[in-house]
C-alpha cells in the first residue's frame, strides 16, 4: 500500500463493528483487507453505512459475494499489463506525501485521525536507530499489534531498517513460552507486560521459603546499588563482586525466563513505574523507557545506555525539540510531528500552535535534558479543597504491589482521593487460604472484610511518603480485570478513565455518601 503511494488506515482486530464503522466512515476508506471470516462479518454488518467502500479483500479462502480473496488479487495483479513497475511507483512518492491516517485510541472520546507522511515515519526511524544500538545480530520478539504506531515504528520499521530479524508471538498469553523458543535479544512492549512479569516474579518469591526470600531481596538490594553506580559511572569493585554473586544465585534464573539472550527491553505507550524499571535493570534486564504519541510518529524521547536516568523517559531523539509551556504542558516540534487531524481543522489548529505540537501531557525537563512525565493534562484531579493531584504516579505506585493489578484514582471535586482497584486474584487467593477464608468465588473474596482490610493495609503501607491529600482514603474492589471487550481498555491497554468512572459511578458515589 505504501509503496504504491496509497494511504493506509490501520484498525485493531479487537475493535467492535461500531468502532470500525466510525474509522472507515471518517477516513472514507475505499478498500479494506480482512483476515478471517469473523472480521468479514464485522464489515458485512456495517457495509451499508460505508458509501466509499468499493473493495473487500479477504485473506481466508472463503467464497463470499462482493469480496475478493487475497490470492485472486495477486492473480489479477500478475495478469495486469501496462501498469507502472514497483520501482516506478515508489519513484513517484514524495517524502511529504501522506502515508497513513492513524486513529488515536480514544481514551477521552471519539478517535481522531492523525495524518502522518512518509518523512514523519522515516525521520523517526532514523532517529530511533541512531539512539539505540541494534543490528543484524539481533532478534526481536513482537507481540503488540502493528496497528499500534509504537510497534509499527519501533518494533517493525526500525527493526527492518537496522537488519534485525523479527519473530511474531502467537498471542499475548504465549509470550512467556515464545520467549524461551525465540530467545530474543530485544523486545518492544507497553508497561502492562512488565507489570505482569514483575507481579509474577514477586508472587513466586514471597510464596517461597524465608531463606529464598532473604536471598532474593538481598540480591535486589545489591542489583539496585550496582545499577545506580553503573549509570552514574562510579561503579565500585566491591559492588561489582557482590553483583557477580547475586547474578549467579538469583538473576541468571530470571534472565533464563526471557530465553537467556535478552540485551534490553523497550517500553512505551504508557508510563512505566520507576520501581519496576529499577527492578529489571538490577536483574540485568534493562528497560529503555521512551515517550511518544500517535501524533509524533511516535518517538519523542528515549533512555539509552549512554544517557539513562530512572524515573524519566529519556532525552529527545535527534531532530526533535521539547519545550515546557507555562502551564507545564509538554510541547514538541520536529520532522516527526503530524500534519494535523483528518477533517478536524479546529482540533488541528488547537493542537498545532505554529511549529509546536501540544501533547496534552504535563511534565518537566531537568538540567541534563531528561524529560519526566507527571500526568495527562486532562487527568489532573482537583479536590474540593483545591489540591491538584496527578493520578498516574499514584496508580503506578499501587500497581507495584503484589495484591494489586490495576488502580484508577478518582476524586475530582471530592473531599478526598479514592480508587477503583482490580486485585491480583492469584495472590489474593493465596492470602485467603493462609487467613482461613473459605470463599471459593472471586466475587465473594473481594467483599470479604479480611481481604478488604489487607488491601487497605497494603495501600497505607505504600503511601507513607505521599502527602495526605494524595493518599487513597477509600476504594472499591472489582472481581475481574479491565478488558478491551468491555470498552474499559484501549487496544493499546490504556485504561479508559472516563468509562471506568461512568461504569462504576454508583459504587464510587457510595464511597462519598457518608
Amino acid at each position: 500500500i505504501l509503496s504504491s503511494g496509497l494511504i493506509n488506515v490501520p484498525i485493531y482486530a479487537t475493535l467492535p463493528a461500531t468502532q470500525v464503522e466510525f474509522i472507515m466512515r471518517d477516513s472514507e476508506a475505499r478498500a479494506v483487507f480482512v483476515s478471517t471470516a469473523e472480521q468479514l462479518e464485522k464489515i458485512q454488518s456495517i457495509r451499508a453505512n460505508l458509501p466509499s467502500l468499493s473493495h473487500v479483500i479477504l485473506f481466508d479462502d472463503v467464497r463470499e459475494q462482493s469480496t475478493m480473496t487475497l490470492e485472486a488479487l495477486r492473480e489479477t495483479g500478475t495478469k495486469a499489463t501496462g501498469q507502472p513497475t514497483y520501482e516506478e511507483r515508489i519513484a513517484t512518492i514524495g517524502k511529504y506525501d501522506w502515508a497513513s491516517i492513524i486513529y488515536t485510541s480514544g481514551t477521552t472520546g471519539d478517535p481522531k485521525g492523525a495524518i502522518l507522511n512518509h518523512w514523519n515515519f522515516v525521520s523517526n526511524v532514523i532517529a530511533c536507530v541512531s539512539s539505540i544500538s541494534i543490528g543484524t545480530d539481533d532478534r526481536c520478539l513482537s507481540f503488540l499489534p502493528l496497528s499500534h504506531v509504537f510497534e509499527r515504528t519501533a518494533g517493525y520499521y526500525s527493526m527492518l531498517y537496522a537488519g534485525v530479524s523479527i519473530a511474531y508471538a502467537e498471542n499475548i498469553d504465549t509470550v512467556p513460552q515464545n520467549l524461551l523458543e525465540v530467545k530474543p535479544t530485544v523486545m518492544v512492549s507497553v508497561p502492562r507486560l512488565y507489570e505482569k512479569m514483575y507481579a509474577r516474579i514477586l508472587g513466586t518469591v514471597t510464596a517461597g521459603s524465608g531463606l529464598k526470600k532473604s536471598l532474593f531481596f538481598w540480591a535486589m538490594g545489591v542489583g539496585k546499588k550496582y545499577a545506580n553506580e553503573k549509570i552514574e559511572k562510579r561503579l565500585k569493585a566491591a559492588t561489582k563482586v557482590k553483583y557477580g554473586i547475586a547474578d549467579k544465585l538469583v538473576f541468571r534464573k530470571l534472565k533464563a525466563r526471557t530465553g537467556g539472550k535478552l540485551r534490553f527491553f523497550v517500553s512505551g505507550g504508557a508510563p512505566l513505574s520507576r520501581d519496576i524499571a529499577e527492578f529489571f535493570y538490577a536483574a540485568g534486564l534493562p528497560i529503555l523507557e521512551g515517550y511518544g504519541l500517535t501524533e509524533t510518529s511516535p518517538v519523542i524521547t528515549v533512555n539509552t545506555f549512554d544517557h539513562f536516568r530512572f524515573g524519566t523517559v529519556g532525552r529527545p531523539v535527534d531532530g526533535v525539540d521539547v519545550q515546557i509551556a507555562d502551564d507545564g504542558e509538554i510541547l514538541v516540534r520536529g520532522p516527526n510531528v503530524m500534519l494535523g487531524y483528518y477533517k478536524k481543522p479546529e482540533l488541528s489548529n488547537a493542537a498545532l500552535d505554529g511549529e509546536w505540537f501540544h501533547t496534552g501531557d504535563i511534565g518537566y525537563v531537568d538540567d541534563d535534558g531528561f524529560l519526566t512525565i507527571t500526568d495527562r493534562k486532562k487527568d489532573i484531579i482537583v479536590t474540593a479543597g483545591g489540591k491538584n493531584v496527578a493520578p498516574q504516579p499514584i496508580e503506578n505506585l499501587l500497581k507495584t504491589n503484589k495484591y494489586i493489578t490495576q488502580a484508577v484514582i478518582v476524586g475530582d471535586k471530592r473531599k478526598f482521593i479514592s480508587a477503583v482497584i482490580v486485585p491480583n486474584m492469584d495472590n489474593v487467593r493465596v492470602f485467603a487460604k493462609a487467613a482461613g477464608i473459605s470463599h471459593a468465588e472471586d466475587a465473594d473474596l473481594v467483599k470479604d472484610d479480611k481481604v478488604i482490610q489487607k488491601i487497605h493495609d497494603e495501600i497505607e503501607r505504600m503511601s507513607q511518603h505521599l502527602a495526605s491529600f494524595e493518599r487513597v482514603k477509600k476504594f472499591i474492589l472489582l472481581e475481574k480485570d479491565f478488558s478491551i471487550e468491555q470498552n474499559e481498555l484501549t487496544p493499546t491497554l490504556k485504561v479508559k478513565r472516563t468509562i471506568i468512572e461512568k461504569k462504576f459511578e454508583k459504587e464510587i458515589n457510595a464511597l462519598y455518601a457518608s
